[in-house]
């Protein structure tokens, strides 16, 4: 048995965690020694009966096909305690046994930020992720996030944008990607220079229990996290609750009371966690991870929405006022401006062929950020 195989027999064993092989490093035993272990010598380091049996008697056509998907171009298995292991994920406590790999693993040692947030966004979350993630790639920082749709496949494009580096990590194998739309997306970040990273072994689906793992990772490879858009509970919480807990920055982006989406991020920033309104504040503090990283050049920020507005009439500056930042029907801006429903719609044309407003399902529409963000 080579180390390989004994990797991939230590990654297919449920409940097997780093933290337990303390006691085993200690005698100077090599990790993949424990593939070839007797049953009372593994039962003595505390695993239980499911582990010891996954480690006796391994599925063997499954371990065969881990082998033959990291034969695939751009693939590689990285193991805890190896050079190629990323430093920061190894610091948290239990880091998984095995990365399975695709894309360039270096970028895994580079400072990271992960961002997470809402699957379903406002208009405005979604742009404010990708010029988020436009800034801080050319700052030099490398964006690391779930490849789930909105908010998170936002970040990495806004990453991508800038010629940036962002790491994408699955909540289920490489062998497919999840969700099946960020197929696409997933071999643009490969092909690109970024990586695409998980825990679990080749065949392994996207069950909601290997999610709160795979946040641990996003959480655990970052200096810290920036949410942009989260329910009370969700992922994205979840994955900014974990960095805190890991010890990283937690940074949260604020947004209307009148937003669902909005109130993780409120109850982050109640906790402690940095609020941000312009990308420069996540560098007003850096943490010594941080230390000599090359933060792009940004001008003051401007009133970019103001020096639109000079150039609108009265009534297209009322109905912008009227529309705020929450997206809202024809219905709704009638009664809030009492102009004509159809000189609303005809203005709501022309708003949004200028790019200042969005049209969201069910007629609806929403403000888009006036230029870049800084």
């Amino acid at each position: 048995m080579d180390d390989t195989q004994a990797w991939l027999i230590l990654a297919r064993a449920p409940g097997l965690r780093a933290g337990q092989l303390a006691d085993w490093l200690a005698t100077g035993a090599p990790t993949t020694r424990l593939a070839r272990e007797s049953r009372p010598a593994l039962a003595s380091l505390g695993l239980n009966q499911t582990t010891v049996e996954a480690l006796q008697k391994p599925d063997g056509a499954a371990v065969a096909r881990d082998a033959e998907w990291l034969e695939g171009p751009q693939r590689m298995r990285v193991a805890w305690g190896s050079a190629t292991y990323p430093p920061l994920l190894g610091s948290i406590p239990d880091p998984p046994l095995v990365l399975f790999v695709e894309g360039d693993a270096d970028a895994l040692a580079l400072p990271q930020l992960a961002m997470a947030g809402s699957c379903n966004p406002t208009a405005l979350g979604r742009d404010t992720a990708v010029r988020f993630a436009e800034y801080l790639a050319e700052s030099g920082l490398a964006i690391t996030s779930p490849l789930a749709l909105d908010i998170d496949a936002a970040s990495h494009r806004g990453t991508l944008q800038a010629n940036g580096r962002t790491v994408a990590v699955l909540g289920s194998g490489l062998h497919a990607i999840y969700p099946r739309e960020n197929a696409p997306l997933a071999a643009e970040i490969v092909a690109r220079g970024g990586t695409l990273v998980a825990d679990l072994p080749t065949g392994s689906p996207p069950l909601r229990q290997h999610f709160p793992r795979r946040n641990r990772i996003i959480s655990g490879l970052s200096v810290g996290t920036l949410v942009v858009e989260a329910a009370l509970q969700s992922g994205s919480w979840i994955t900014a609750r974990l960095a805190g807990e890991q010890g990283r920055e937690v940074s949260a982006i604020p947004g209307s009371i009148h937003n669902p989406m909005a109130r993780g991020c409120h109850r982050l920033i109640r906790q402690g966690a940095r609020l941000v309104e312009h990308s420069f504040d996540l560098f007003t503090e850096p943490a010594a991870l941080l230390c000599g990283l090359q933060v792009a050049e940004t001008p003051e920020p401007t009133d970019a929405e103001g020096e639109f507005r000079q150039r609108l009439d009265k009534d297209h500056e009322i109905l912008l006022d009227a529309l705020g930042f929450e997206a809202a029907g024809v219905d709704t801006l009638v009664a809030r401006t009492g102009l004509e429903a159809a000189a609303v719609a005809s203005m709501l044309l022309i708003l949004e062929l200028d790019g200042r407003v969005q049209q969201q399902p069910g007629g609806r529409f929403s403000r888009r950020l006036p230029g870049k963000v800084q």
